[in-house]
């Protein structure tokens, strides 16, 4: 494997800043880091070896979007090992979240150190072999439960929200529909997959969506991505009080133009112009999720 034949250097060196101002005490939902790669390795079998995306430049990234907090999804690059995501959240204590990947027979202590250190979730993702996938949804739910923890999902095809759905109402955590629930543009609104996700919205208090991705997810494309604005904008109307934004830097995998994320918020704050909503969805929203102060 080699390194991607780019870095994710533009959205972090640039200084214009967003047209309109974010809300106090923004909170980045979905971000990662690729650093210091001789004391964090990388795991082995991984599908994919990312570019350098230091945690300096996520953190300029932030003041530059106006946001001050942010939440570190931890990686599939780094299988298991959550150490990278660990140390820099312990780091910054008041200022970051951490999501984890963790395997079903995890020592409890080991649990509890991830929890004091500041995670808040554990991800599955159905994509890579490398961590924990939906066929562990059970066990992985039964052993984060008692931390008030939620489960993040990144599933590979929106239609396997279908299927997965049974389950996901019996699942005793808290739920996170990762990306948008993975609905392509060009599937629309009335896609199955995201009518399930939409359903569980309104069954379950406790299930979220990161309005995320969508530059990635679109049939359209660049640059205004205009099938995606029907799908964040369902989701917005129906449960504004569960939507939470992830800005998804450093983009990894993309194999479009890499985005600027100031003109990723632009466009969110386009199809978005409700303040009461911009301040749930940036702010508010992700306080509740990933226990932050309030600002």
């Amino acid at each position: 494997m080699t390194d991607e034949p780019r870095i994710p250097s533009a959205s972090s060196t640039a200084t214009r800043r967003p047209k309109k101002p974010l809300p106090a005490g923004a909170i980045d939902c979905h971000a990662h880091i690729f650093d210091q790669f001789d004391r964090y390795p990388l795991a082995g079998g991984r599908k994919y070896h990312p570019a350098s995306a230091p945690r300096e430049a996520w953190l300029a990234l932030l003041a530059r979007l106006g946001a001050s907090r942010g939440v570190q999804v931890h990686s599939s690059p780094y299988g298991f090992d959550n150490t990278i995501t660990e140390d820099f959240i312990k780091a910054h204590p008041r200022q970051l979240r951490g999501v984890a990947v963790v395997h079903p027979d995890i020592p409890e202590s080991r649990l509890r150190e991830l929890d004091a250190a500041g995670f808040r979730a554990a991800r599955l993702m159905d994509q890579f072999s490398t961590g924990a996938t939906t066929a562990m949804l059970e066990d992985i739910a039964r052993r984060v439960a008692p931390y008030g923890w939620h489960i993040e999902i990144n599933i590979t095809r929106s239609s396997d929200w279908v299927a997965l759905a049974p389950r996901l109402r019996q699942c005793p955590v808290p739920l996170v529909f990762d990306h948008l629930g993975r609905v392509r543009g060009g599937e629309g609104v009335d896609a199955p997959g995201f009518a399930v996700v939409r359903r569980l919205m309104a069954e379950r208090d406790d299930c979220w969506a990161k309005i995320s991705s969508w530059y990635r997810l679109s049939d359209s494309g660049a640059p205004d991505f205009a099938d995606m604005r029907p799908l964040v904008q369902t989701l917005l109307a129906e449960r504004p009080d569960r939507c939470v934004w992830g800005s998804n830097w450093p983009h990894s995998g993309f194999d479009g133009p890499l985005p600027d994320d100031v003109d990723l918020v632009d466009q969110l704050d386009a199809w978005c112009p409700d303040d009461r909503v911009r301040q749930a969805l940036y702010v508010t929203n992700a306080e509740t999720l990933y226990r932050f102060e309030p600002a």
